[in-house]
């Protein structure tokens, strides 16, 4: 299990994000308090806070091509 945080502000980040996410054939989460959704669905990614940091955990521990396309989303 891997993590990082980031930052989603934008409709088009949000999309980028979830196009680079539904590529891998793990599971990726994004948790932000006491609420874990998964990072492949737009509509949950859209219940959370994205004026604050979010947690992305990916359920493996060779997400690092993953985390390199996800940079830029780093908070």
């Amino acid at each position: 299990m891997k993590q990082m945080q980031i930052t989603l502000t934008t409709v088009k980040d949000i999309r980028n994000f979830v196009n680079e996410v539904i590529l891998v054939d793990y599971d990726v989460d994004l948790v932000q308090g006491r609420y874990t959704i998964d990072a492949k669905s737009i509509m949950g990614i859209f219940s959370l806070d994205l004026l604050s940091p979010i947690n992305l955990i990916a359920h493996t521990d060779n997400a690092d091509a993953l985390f390199a396309k996800l940079e830029g989303f780093k908070a």
